[in-house]
Parts: C-alpha cells; sequence; structure tokens
C-alpha cells in the first residue's frame, strides 16, 4: 500500500519497502542501505543470517521493477565498510538496470574507495545534491543552513516512532518523517537499529507495518 503527500505542492510516494518515490523526477530515493553490514560482523565473529543480505537486495531490486525510475539515488551509508564479496552484489544490481542512472550522495559509512563506485558507475555526491526543490543529505542539515524555498530529505537517523495499543501494548516502528523544511526516510537495510523521534503535532508520521504505509 502506497502512501501520497505533498510537500511545496509536490507529490511524493512512500513506499511500504521504505522506499520515497518521486513522480515529477522519476526518482526513487533510498536510505541507509548498509549493505556489507552483515559480512561485515560475521567476520568479527557475530553470528548475524546471511538471509539479510539477500532480502536488501531482492527488495532493492524489486521497487526498481516497480517503479522503473530515471534515477536511483542513495541518501547515503550504501556500503557500511570496507570492501568485501558484498560490494559485488550492488554491482550486479546496478549493471542489471542500465538504463537507470545510480547515484550515491556520501554518508559516513561510505568508505570505499572512489575507484569502485567508478568501477560499478554509480555517480558521487559529495556533501550535498540539489534536484528541484529537493535538497538531498545523508545527515539531516540544521534548520538555519536549509535556503528559502528548499526542503530537506535526509536518512542517516532511522527514525522510529513509539504506538502504543488499546492493550497498552507498545511497538517502535520504522517511519517517514515530514516537518516544514525537512523529511527524514527510514533505513532501507533490515539489519539496522531504529532511533525513536519525538514528533511535534505540526508534523506528519507514516509509519510502515504489515507490509503497509500508514499515516498516524
Amino acid at each position: 500500500m502506497i502512501q501520497e503527500f505533498e510537500i511545496f505542492s509536490q507529490r511524493i510516494c512512500m513506499l511500504p519497502e521504505r522506499v520515497l518515490y518521486l513522480p515529477k523526477d522519476q526518482t526513487i530515493l533510498v536510505a541507509d542501505l548498509h549493505f556489507g553490514k552483515v559480512n561485515h560482523f560475521r567476520k568479527s565473529g557475530i553470528a548475524v543470517p546471511v538471509s539479510a543480505n539477500e532480502k536488501n537486495a531482492a527488495l532493492l531490486i524489486d521497487v526498481i521493477q516497480k517503479t522503473k525510475p530515471k534515477r536511483v539515488i542513495f541518501l547515503g551509508d550504501l556500503f557500511h565498510s570496507h570492501y568485501n564479496q558484498e560490494w559485488e552484489t550492488v554491482g550486479q544490481i546496478v549493471q542489471h538496470f542500465v538504463e537507470v542512472s545510480f547515484e550515491l550522495v556520501i554518508g559516513n559509512h561510505d568508505i570505499l574507495s572512489k575507484q569502485q563506485y567508478v568501477r560499478h558507475t554509480i555517480k558521487v555526491h559529495e556533501g550535498s545534491l540539489t534536484l528541484g526543490q529537493w535538497l538531498l543529505t545523508h545527515e539531516p542539515m540544521t534548520f538555519e543552513k536549509i535556503p528559502e524555498g528548499f526542503y530537506n530529505l535526509a536518512g542517516h537517523i532511522h527514525p522510529g516512532v513509539r504506538l502504543q495499543g488499546a492493550a497498552k501494548q507498545a511497538l517502535l516502528l520504522p517511519c517517514f518523517y515530514f516537518g516544514k523544511k525537512q523529511g527524514l526516510l527510514p533505513a532501507f537495510g533490515s539489519f539496522t537499529g531504529l532511533a525513536r523521534i519525538y514528533p511535534k503535532v505540526y508534523e506528519r508520521i507514516f509509519v510502515l507495518a504489515d507490509g503497509k504505509v500508514m499515516g498516524v
């Protein structure tokens, strides 16, 4: 189930795969995939199932096939660590969709050499990327630095919101967050944690649960 929302009179679509689709720009935004994180922990002796790798790759392929974008822009932390074999999985995905431009706004975990991005034809942007009214970054910008007329879309935080049920049970769920000048995307990677946010009454939250995106 896809949720739609308007910011500055522009329609955006939130997909249950934790991806933001911009119809006008035929672009999908994906934050914090953290490919390579599973192998990184396994090398350290931590027993993490390899299926987490496969799930991330399958989801990314599925969402590209479904939306048919011209551009896929990763909002940082595409790859979690130094080179390991999982980086080649990323390259295989890029090579499969030759008609799509794959681009990366560098995040704090993107520590691979620039040659690795060149080898897999991933265009790299340092700091930020402007796409029409959207100012795309990895880490959220401070409000004072967001220029008038622009809206900052970012990752990094892995936002989650706590919801309480009728039986007083509580769940921390991943979410999309939209404030007056800034929006946060949930982490795409399946092997990532959540940071609880505390939205104000005028801010919009859309949680992800049971394969759906729901406004709360």
